[in-house]
């Protein structure tokens, strides 16, 4: 006999245990599966939290080496103890895993520790962790929030020692002398930003021409500029052909990625971050017949539902951005659906940040893809080296792009580079949520002295008329 609950999400990441959490305070029973032993999926245990962690803990390592004496602060003999930088990030992981079986518990989900696999559109068997089996049915819905895993190159053996994806980059016992990264997107650029604040010499082997391919351009290359400035090196248009690791480190061999004479290099780690894919195996979704793109996302509908009745997906599963939050706003429009709401979700206003430092920040369209649309647009942009709070805080590298319908003035993007600029996304999503104009922007007061005033400038630059600049 399975237990039986109005809906079944597998998976417990920032998608599955808020969709599972929200269906719950929307007065539906809910199991959360998932085979991890700590809920959290990607972000929380291997992801965004700890990456976040070790950024947070190298970035103080290394203004105590080099920015604060500029403040009036000498400090003597800076040594590293990553052994307590790696049990904090660790402490921070398991904190926020606690936290999420909390709120389960709170919410009276029932989470189940196990693989699990779609036995029909409305049962689910599991394979607990701690041996044996459990049947479980879905009155309402099967909710598919399976995430996604680190995308491999042919030919390239991860070990994660010599060999590592963004998991082996995360507990490296050691600092390497120098460090390979092969991919220049965003899990690649923040990793290698935490091993060369602790010293790491870092290369950066990208197959295109650029760095983060999906932001505007204008930052792309600024970001490249500034951490060139920190002393990473770039190896754009070049492909990696070949990777040999022996117990003296790894010898990759590239090339052109147009063609031409093959060269070697030497790391004593390499990263692989080329991006993800979703994870939809193992899930019996062949069996009873979910349809998949030709990139192996589950397809899905404006609802969410896929080709069975019953079945849904969201996240890093289906098409679109590969962002935690992108994937926790898709399981609470889910869940509301399924309650009988009529909720929506606007993906322009998705914000995608960066967190190297400077940070970058992006929402809305970029320059490049309103050119190729053909939109008639305005841009203002308001560097941080005439703000006044960037001035004393020390820092003030970047901008604030943003961009605006020629006709309408609606805010069609904005684009930051510089201090916290991951925070500040966040006034910019919220007005491009509500349709704001750039005059919107520009006539809301903003607290002096703060960053934000960088937004309000760049937005009164879109018709010609910043003060400070």
């Amino acid at each position: 006999m399975a237990d039986t609950f109005d809906v079944i999400v597998i998976g417990a990441g920032p998608g599955g245990y808020v969709a599972a959490i929200r269906a719950a305070q929307l007065g539906m029973s809910v199991a959360c599966v998932d085979k991890r032993d700590a809920p959290g999926g990607t972000c929380l245990n291997i992801g965004c939290i700890p990456s976040k962690a070790l950024l947070q803990s190298s970035e103080r390592f290394a203004a105590a080496q080099h920015e604060l004496a500029a403040h009036g602060v000498q400090v003597a003999g800076v040594t590293l103890d990553l052994r307590t930088m790696l049990a904090r990030k660790d402490k921070v992981v398991a904190d926020n895993t606690r936290g999420v079986e909390f709120l389960f518990r709170k919410n009276k989900v029932e989470y189940i520790k196990g693989a699990a696999r779609l036995a029909a559109r409305d049962r689910v068997t599991v394979a607990l962790n701690g041996g044996g089996q459990r049947a479980l049915g879905a009155r309402k819905a099967i909710i598919l929030a399976t995430g996604s895993d680190s995308a491999n190159l042919p030919g390239i053996v991860v070990d994660e020692q010599r060999i590592v994806t963004s998991t082996g980059a995360l507990a490296l016992a050691s600092v390497p002398k120098h460090l390979v990264v092969i991919g220049g997107g965003y899990i690649g650029l923040e990793m290698g930003s935490v091993w060369r604040r602790l010293g790491a010499e870092v290369t950066v082997v990208e197959f295109l021409d650029r760095v983060t391919p999906g932001m505007d351009a204008e930052l792309s290359a600024a970001l490249q500029r500034s951490l060139e400035r920190q002393g990473f090196k770039f190896r754009l248009g070049t492909k990696v052909v070949e990777t040999k690791a022996g117990k003296d480190g790894v010898v990759l061999a590239l090339e052109p990625a147009k063609g031409g004479v093959r060269e070697s290099l030497k790391a004593d780690v390499v990263l692989v971050a080329v991006g993800r894919v979703p994870y939809t195996g193992e899930l019996g979704l062949k069996e009873i017949g979910v349809a998949l793109d030709d990139k192996g996302r589950i397809k899905v509908d404006g609802r969410f539902a896929t080709n069975v009745p019953g079945v849904y997906a969201i996240g890093d599963a289906i098409a679109g951005a590969m962002l935690a939050h992108k994937a926790s706003e898709e399981g609470v429009v889910l869940a509301e659906m399924l309650a009988g709401g009529r909720p929506s979700l606007d993906y322009d206003a998705i914000p995608a940040v960066i967190y190297t430092w400077p940070e970058v920040a992006s929402v809305g369209r970029t320059e490049e893809q309103l050119k190729q649309a053909g939109t008639a647009y305005r841009a203002g942009k308001f560097p941080f080296s005439a703000n006044p709070r960037a001035r004393a805080n020390g820092f003030t590298e970047g901008f604030v792009k943003i961009l605006a319908d020629a006709k309408t003035d609606r805010v069609l993007g904005v684009h930051i580079i510089g201090p916290d600029a991951g925070t500040m996304i966040g006034e910019a999503a919220l007005a491009m949520e509500f349709a704001a104009s750039a005059e919107d922007i520009a006539r809301t007061a903003h607290a002096h002295p703060t960053l934000e005033e960088a937004v309000k400038e760049a937005a009164l630059a879109v018709d010609g008329h910043a003060i400070h600049i």
